[in-house]
């Protein structure tokens, strides 16, 4: 009975992932990351996205205090952290906030305040997708593992 449940929580897993690459969330950065995972490092995946998490979370409360000062005029600063931003969802394959850095980096670079507080909205927007996809994911993932009779310690 634990190899049934285990391949159905397998299918629902690879449907779940096949879902975040057709709606352009996910790209083939994610899958190289997956490669990299194994038996002695068995969270490699969650651990890395956990720290691009956190980092991201910094990134955006900077880039929004940034945007909120009235008397805002360093477009040099912003362009740095959307280029951490940039590298950083690059990095796990996190394709549509990429995209949407690369957009506020455009506005960022024309100056244009307007683009960029509609650009920021959007980002936070895309990356709470990201979080609530690749966090459903990990448990997908945990799950099957359990059911498949293998341990490992959960992260959060």
């Amino acid at each position: 009975m634990l190899g049934l449940d285990a391949d159905r929580l397998r299918a629902d897993l690879n449907r779940l992932l096949a879902f975040l690459f057709h709606q352009g969330i996910l790209d083939e950065q994610y899958l190289q990351l997956q490669q990299l995972q194994d038996e002695s490092s068995p969270n490699f995946v969650s651990e890395v996205v956990n720290i691009y998490f956190h980092e991201s979370e910094k990134l955006l409360r900077n880039l929004r205090s940034l945007l909120m000062d009235r008397e805002f005029s360093d477009y040099d600063k912003m362009g740095i952290h959307l280029n951490q931003f940039i590298g950083s969802s690059s990095s796990i394959g996190a394709k549509r906030v990429r995209n949407v850095c690369v957009a506020f980096r455009t506005a960022s670079d024309q100056n244009n305040r307007a683009g960029c507080l509609r650009a920021l909205e959007l980002l936070e927007h895309e990356y709470c997708i990201l979080k609530n996809k690749l966090h459903e994911l990990f448990q997908m993932e945990q799950q099957r593992l359990l059911a498949a009779g293998v341990r490992y310690p959960m992260l959060n």
